[in-house]
């Protein structure tokens, strides 16, 4: 390697041992009768299996997810008792949309390089197959209310103030709180504004199905673990993959804006059941329990935007960000993988990364933070093919770079993923000689709109 390391002196190493994840699977599907927690434990199970660590010896354990089950709002502590871990070790539960397991990862990178821990598990976990459906809000109030009454008359009253249209429930909406836009129809307005052709999104989508296929195929996606659903099959890959044509693509109608909107289904990532878990120590530790790392976790960044009108331009902004803090430039990062929310926010931030006028005018920068070559993007394909399970995707990110990085011979990685509310994470890896991968995170979190 003639690349210089990033090793700070007197900053401690913190390693990736190894990361795993459950099949990702479209909702609806094998998953659907299971819990939240049975596929966080189970992607737990896994790490637990391939790295053979004593449970005694892991300090903390943190999981990212979007939407809640309520009846294990920390589904870390949950997932973390079911997967037989110790009751004394410590789990807590994060959320930040789609960088929700980045968040994970980070915070466990910052218990260690704080001292406070040696070994931390950090995850993610999404089930989309069955999420909580509210009452109306007249509804609930009533409900509410009627717990308290103490006569039946006043039991009665309430009873009689029901009307058909407080029977109408409440669905869970993948849109800005702050915008009450879906993430889709921003998507579609961010390709118009970059003047993403449906043809180019629709290609990029075919491009991620394709490589998906062909990395499934060749055994490439070692993080994926066969996992025994109960009173179901064996599931060992994901079922999403689905290479198409252009011309099958081309018949698909605009899913956001309609009739002449650019995004549909075909060229969207689609709403996913997963989980993923990652080992993440000290170096020291590390090699003194004879593991092999697979990557250093050099840094990270947060950023975040306009939910409006920059919702998902995040890895645009944060990846300069994380290569300025860690001395390097994009022609120094051998492996990127960045979040597919969709095909148009893809080719929309590569357009955004490849103008001077952008960089001018928006950054503050006076030129173009540059394209990633797509000879190193995403080469195993990515969420919209593999599929987006919210809370898990930033750890199969990141041990996506660590493998590539192995099986490539590179020598930096960049993870970039945009996230609801305008959010962005952006992290940076290393391999090395002795620690074959350095992983940096180029975390973009959309102000208000998490996924």
């Amino acid at each position: 390697y003639s690349k210089k390391t990033l090793a700070r002196p007197n900053v401690k190493n913190i390693v990736l041992v190894e990361g795993v994840r459950t099949p990702f699977l479209l909702s609806g599907t094998t998953y659907s009768d299971l819990m939240p927690h049975d596929l966080a434990r189970a992607a737990l199970q896994g790490l637990l299996h391939r790295t053979a660590i004593p449970k005694d010896v892991v300090d903390y354990i943190i999981y990212g997810t979007v939407i809640q089950e309520v009846k294990t709002s920390n589904v870390a502590r949950e997932a973390a008792l079911g997967a037989g871990f110790s009751d004394k070790i410590p789990s807590h539960t994060v959320t930040m949309a789609c960088i929700s397991s980045n968040q994970a990862m980070t915070s466990a990178v910052g218990l260690i390089a704080a001292g406070q821990c040696d070994a931390v598990v950090a995850g993610g976990v999404e089930f989309m197959s069955d999420v909580p459906i509210r009452h109306s809000r007249k509804m609930r109030k009533t409900m509410l209310s009627l717990n308290k009454a103490k006569t039946l008359g006043q039991r009665l009253s309430l009873l009689g103030s029901i009307r058909l249209a407080h029977l109408s429930p409440e669905l869970p909406a993948v849109a800005e709180f702050s915008t009450s836009e879906t993430m889709g129809h921003s998507a579609d307005r961010l390709a118009a504004a970059f003047g993403v052709s449906r043809v180019e999104q629709d290609e990029f989508a075919l491009r991620s199905h394709s490589l998906a296929k062909k990395a499934q195929d060749a055994g490439l996606l070692q993080d994926v673990i066969s996992f025994k659903v109960p009173g179901r099959d064996i599931v060992s890959q994901d079922n999403g993959i689905r290479p198409s044509s252009m011309e099958q693509m081309a018949k698909l109608k605009p899913a956001f804006i309609k009739p002449h909107g650019t995004v549909t289904a075909a060229n969207s990532s689609f709403l996913t059941d997963g989980a993923s878990a990652v080992l993440i120590m000290s170096e020291e530790k590390a090699l003194a329990m004879g593991y092999k790392p697979k990557a250093y976790l050099r840094d990270f960044v947060y950023v975040s935007q306009d939910p409006k009108d920059q919702l998902l331009l995040g890895p645009t902004y944060g990846t300069p960000k994380v290569l300025e803090r860690a001395g390097l430039t994009m022609s120094d990062i051998d492996v990127f993988e960045f979040h597919e929310a969709f095909a148009g926010q893809i080719m929309a931030n590569l357009k955004a990364m490849d103008s001077d006028w952008f960089a001018q005018t928006y950054m503050g920068r006076k030129s173009k933070v540059g394209t990633p070559p797509m000879d190193k993007f995403n080469l195993w394909g990515g969420s919209l093919s593999l599929g987006h399970p919210f809370g898990a995707t930033g750890c199969r990110l990141v041990t996506t770079v660590a493998h590539r990085l192995q099986k490539e011979g590179g020598q930096y990685g960049l993870v970039a993923a945009c996230a609801a509310g305008g959010q962005v994470s952006d992290t940076h890896v290393q391999h090395s000689l002795v620690v074959p991968a350095m992983i940096a995170f180029c975390t973009y979190a959309k102000h208000l709109y998490e996924l």
